[in-house]
Parts: structure tokens; C-alpha cells; sequence
């Protein structure tokens, strides 16, 4: 009498197989969405970038408006010292009711945060490079002036 044998598990060969496959698509696959993380930085700083031109330009028009053609002195409460981690920044000298950016931006120390560094100077990091900064009171730019992603950041 024969008897038929079941097969409840894989065999060694297909195990190996499996795990190639899986190392070779591995291969493939780390290398490209290495910088992505990269690239997710650089338009959060893009964003923040905008967001901190268009505020400064909507922040003069309504000056304008009341008859002031001057630009914000300071885009945060913090005139000329340079505040540590977790501070508020872009925010318009903290006046509850003329806030730059409604909410302001938390300064960070890594990829991705923003740190004020002097007076009207301000440091984006990307891939741990500090890129700076300024704000000018007479024209009312806020510029990239070093920093290797200045001009992805900015453009």
C-alpha cells in the first residue's frame, strides 16, 4: 500500500531562494529612498521659506495701509539674543495681536529646524548642514546667504 506523504513546509532551497530575492530587491530599493528623507526636508524648509517671505510682505502691505511704509523690525521677540531650543521664532516680536506667522516655528537643533543664530539670522539644517538666513529691515528680504542648499531652499 502506498502511502502519500504531505508537504507542510518549505525546503531549504526555497527558504534561500526567498531570502536572495528579498536582499537583491533590498539592494535595489534602500539606495533610492535613501534621499527621499532629504528631499522631505528641503520642502519643509521651502514651505517655511514661503510662508516667512509672504508673512513679511503681507505684514508691510498692512502697514501700508496705515499710511507706515516701513518693514517689521524683527520677525521674532527675540531681538538680538539668539534663544535656545524650543523657543518661538517668526513670530513678530510676540505682539499677541500683529503675530508674523499665526503660530511661529519651535526652533530645533537637527534636520528639519530652524535655530536664530544672531540678530535677524536664522539657520535651516538639512542633512545635519546649517544653511543661514537674514532678514533685512530695509528692503524686507529674507535670504539665503550660505549653506550648501541655499538655492534648493530657496528656489
Amino acid at each position: 500500500m502506498l502511502h502519500k506523504t504531505s508537504r507542510n513546509a518549505f525546503t531549504m532551497i526555497e527558504l534561500i531562494f526567498v531570502i536572495i530575492v528579498i536582499g537583491i530587491l533590498a539592494t535595489i530599493a534602500i539606495p533610492r529612498f535613501a534621499g527621499v528623507s532629504e528631499q522631505a526636508v528641503i520642502a519643509s524648509g521651502r514651505s517655511d521659506v514661503m510662508s516667512i517671505r509672504t508673512a513679511i510682505s503681507t505684514e508691510r502691505q498692512k502697514r501700508f495701509m496705515k499710511g507706515d511704509s516701513s518693514y517689521i523690525n524683527h520677525l521674532d521677540g527675540n531681538a538680538t539674543a539668539a534663544p535656545g531650543v524650543g523657543a518661538s521664532i517668526f513670530d513678530n516680536n510676540g505682539i499677541s495681536t500683529n503675530k508674523l506667522l499665526t503660530y511661529g516655528i519651535t526652533t530645533k537643533n537637527a534636520d528639519g529646524g530652524w535655530m536664530k543664530t544672531n540678530t535677524d539670522e536664522y539657520t535651516y539644517y538639512v542633512s545635519g548642514t546649517p544653511n543661514v538666513f537674514n532678514y533685512n529691515i530695509l528692503d524686507g528680504t529674507f535670504n539665503c546667504t550660505s549653506g550648501t542648499y541655499c538655492s534648493k531652499l530657496t528656489k
